[in-house]
């Protein structure tokens, strides 16, 4: 089987690469994620220009209609350049579970402005004693005249600063006690957020909810019967996410390769050794093998629910262990400066270290893939 990207999957991988080595240098991070925002809404709507933001939404709104091999693309790329944006939380995220639950009209009225770049969304899923059960939800949406009204917390909710229109996931009452799905404006009267910085520079929120009414329109999809369409979308970010990852480790073993070659010691290079060659080598197959992961985690993605799940939760595993390996590998390589701020090498693990707890960690994933 041939897993290599077609011609325009590389034009468009080029692309991507290019536009983060010329937009987002190292020291321009920075001084973006040191900002109010943590990303720059400059670079969303250039997003939007080059059709980012459009790729995984159906033509008819005006999206590309591209598959999770191009997510995986831009995603890897992004990880590269230590990209921090509502990307994955907005399109990958947020965007399938609209895609995959809202109304014609609810489509059009939200995916539509988010191609243009001109809406961000954030998916609250996630509760401070759930962890990683999906279905441990204790938010509810109760009936009312109105249409519904929700009470609950919700915690670590990706970008949620940034989002104008939250999904909100709920336990319905009535004849539907499941999980259901419910769009939430960002300024609705009765939510009350708490915002926080990352270690690695993103952005996350803590979200209570008293009281807060919204009408029948804002429901997604059938009433009880989200759990499904969430597990996927959550295997979905996480394929993404892992590729972000993959994308990291390249650019650790490629600036530890280039340090290497130009860092004397007793008059010749560090990469005459051939200790250290050998550390290489295991730093690049490392990379090799995660990558491989994630890519057999992608092409499974629209797979069944149960191939589904042991892909996507094999690529976290080996995100888990090869990317820490090569990460703390690429500090120790660096000797005493990769421990400062100054160089990108500590960033990528501070990284690599929070997308192994997002969207479940090491232990999560190997009870997972060993249910199957």
């Amino acid at each position: 089987m041939d897993f290599s990207l077609n011609e325009e999957q590389r034009l468009f991988r080029d692309s991507v690469a290019r536009f983060v080595a010329e937009e987002y240098p190292f020291e321009k991070r920075l001084d973006i994620v040191a900002g109010n925002t943590g990303f720059l809404s400059q670079h969303w709507d250039q997003f939007a220009e080059l059709g980012w933001l459009a790729l995984p939404f159906p033509e008819a709104l005006g999206g590309l209609d591209a598959s999770p091999v191009e997510t995986m693309v831009i995603m890897e790329q992004l990880g590269r350049g230590l990209v921090v944006s509502p990307y994955l939380a907005t399109v990958v995220l947020s965007g399938a579970l609209i895609r995959l639950t809202g109304s014609p009209a609810q489509q059009a009225d939200i995916l539509t402005p988010v191609i243009e770049g001109k809406r961000k969304l954030a998916f609250a899923y996630a509760e401070p004693p759930s962890r990683c059960r999906l279905n441990d939800i204790a938010t509810r949406a109760a009936r009312s005249p109105e249409g519904f009204i929700i009470d609950g917390t919700k915690s670590l909710v990706q970008y949620a600063e940034a989002a104008d229109t939250l999904i909100v996931a709920a336990r319905t009452q009535g004849d539907e006690p499941g999980l259901s799905l419910f769009l939430v404006e960002a300024d609705s009267s009765g939510l009350t957020a708490t915002h926080h910085r990352t270690h690695d520079g993103g952005r996350v929120s803590d979200l209570v909810f008293h009281h807060v009414t919204i009408a029948n329109e804002a429901a997604l999809g059938r009433f009880g019967t989200a759990l499904p369409t969430i597990e996927y979308a959550i295997d979905l970010a996480t394929a993404a996410i892992c590729a972000e990852a993959s994308g990291a480790m390249w650019a650790v073993y490629e600036q530890t390769l280039a340090y290497l070659k130009t860092r004397e010691q007793f008059g010749q290079s560090l990469g005459t050794y051939q200790a250290l060659q050998h550390r290489m080598v295991d730093m690049y197959m490392r990379c090799e093998l995660a990558q491989s992961a994630v890519l057999d985690a992608t092409l499974h993605i629209d797979a069944d629910a149960a191939t589904r799940r042991i892909a996507v939760s094999a690529a976290k595993l080996a995100i888990a262990e090869y990317g820490k390996a090569v990460g703390q590998e690429g500090i120790q390589l660096h000797g005493g400066i990769g421990t400062t701020m100054e160089l990108p090498i500590g960033h990528y693990l501070k990284r690599l270290t929070a997308i192994n707890s997002t969207f479940g960690d090491a232990i999560y994933h190997l009870a997972r893939y060993q249910a199957r």
